[in-house]
């Protein structure tokens, strides 16, 4: 269900999160920028994407889908491959910064609702529990493997060059198919088996501190 059926029945959980959607994807794609310019390509800071400003990251249709299905995305950083030392390793950190910050806000989230003044505040604990819930399906929905989904090209890191070729033929039809398969719910569970892991990626880094 996307964000449209909240504005009426209830505007104020509209609002907040509309605002922490859109800052979890504006800092999704600015992570895909910034760890580009470590590995050599400084093609998104020239183009003034790394910002948190989101009029440069405003993707129209990415922006419907949100609204319409719950699941959206900014206008992609530009990323110049062929500029990143060490290519393989270049392409795996760039297409994994941006799940990666996902899934840092969402344990920087879990980790104040650990604080007893937190708890105490209800508003404060519903924001940070919408906020965690966000990144954990944000960094999820991204890392299915199908174009133009990060995933992908991670995927793509570990291929061979032909096979890394043969599997880009397909980008140009990955949108629509993605498209396709969130209308209709064919997704969904791939998408939770995602969401668990990520989730249970989280629950060890916190038991592993402790």
């Amino acid at each position: 269900m996307g964000l449209l059926s909240l504005l009426f029945s209830h505007p104020v959980l509209f609002a907040i999160l509309a605002v922490l959607l859109l800052y979890s994807i504006i800092a999704h794609e600015v992570a895909h920028g910034w760890v580009a310019s470590l590995f050599g390509d400084d093609t998104a800071k020239l183009s003034g994407r790394l910002t948190f400003n989101p009029a440069p990251h405003f993707d129209p249709l990415g922006a419907l889908m949100l609204f319409l299905v719950g699941f959206g995305w900014a206008r992609p950083v530009p990323i110049d491959y062929a500029r990143l030392r060490n290519t393989r390793l270049g392409l795996f950190s760039v297409a994994l910064a941006g799940c990666t910050a996902n899934i840092l806000i969402a344990m920087g989230g879990i980790f104040l609702l650990q604080f007893e003044n937190i708890r105490a505040q209800a508003l404060l604990v519903t924001v940070l529990s919408i906020l965690v819930r966000i990144n954990i399906i944000l960094g999820g929905f991204n890392l299915i493997p199908i174009p133009p989904l990060d995933g992908s090209k991670v995927l793509m890191s570990f291929l061979p060059v032909k096979a890394q070729m043969s599997f880009s033929r397909f980008e140009p039809y990955g949108l629509l198919l993605l498209i396709l398969l969130l209308f209709t719910g064919l997704l969904n569970p791939i998408i939770v088996l995602m969401q668990n892991l990520i989730g249970t990626f989280i629950i060890g880094v916190f038991n592993w501190f402790r």
